[in-house]
């Protein structure tokens, strides 16, 4: 619960934040803000992206920075806002997210957040793979074993999905136990708990809290 209080807390600004900080050693997107950009439009929005969002929301102990990287990732993609990805991409890199985990957490978003969003966010991570020389051989393969499965709980949730939709929507819940529960949820190179962060941030960032009950936190 600490762990999704201080995501909804981190989300409140970053879901809806200005430009945090310019890539450093690293070349500018045509597409990117630079803190100038924000600057000549809005100074105080500089001053609160750089006092208030970066000096205490980012610094809060609730989550480490790797986390906050994540969950910032999870609601950029979630809401398409690509200005906003390079500069957050190389963050992540820098902050201890591994290129292979950025790769599963365009990859999953694509079933919880659109497969477009996942798109650009790919168009996106792409260039910033490509600056930082990140090659193939750092992702994660198409297909590869996958974590354990809990048969117990998977049942339950299978269960409570078929008895509120299976009457409506049988071919939703049947691609929900197929393809998401006993299949994305389990490869391996995002661990079920990160898959969670990005689950619960994506989410909380388009507005879906009907949705978060039954996912894991």
């Amino acid at each position: 619960m600490k762990v999704l209080a201080a995501t909804i807390a981190s989300l409140a600004l970053i879901a809806s934040s200005a430009q945090a900080e310019e890539t450093k050693a690293m070349p500018t997107s045509k597409s990117m803000l630079t803190r100038e950009d924000v600057r000549m439009v809005a100074p105080a929005l500089d001053k609160y992206t750089q006092d208030r969002l970066l000096g205490e929301v980012w610094k809060r102990p609730g989550l480490s920075v790797r986390d906050r990287s994540i969950v910032t990732l999870a609601a950029l993609i979630a809401r398409n806002q690509t200005i906003e990805m390079p500069a957050y991409f190389n963050l992540a890199l820098d902050n201890g997210v591994k290129p292979q985990e950025i790769s599963e957490i365009v990859t999953h978003l694509a079933f919880y957040s659109g497969w477009a969003n996942a798109m650009s966010a790919v168009a996106v991570a792409k260039d910033v793979f490509a600056e930082r020389k990140i090659g193939t051989d750092q992702l994660p393969p198409a297909s590869g074993a996958l974590l354990p499965l809990d048969e117990a709980a998977e049942a339950q949730r299978a269960e409570r999905v078929g008895q509120q939709f299976g009457a409506v929507v049988p071919g939703v819940v049947q691609y929900t136990t197929d393809v998401l529960f006993r299949d994305l949820w389990l490869r391996a190179d995002l661990v079920p708990r990160d898959r969670s962060l990005v689950t619960v941030s994506a989410l909380i960032a388009n507005g879906q809290v009907a949705q978060l009950t039954p996912h894991p936190q």
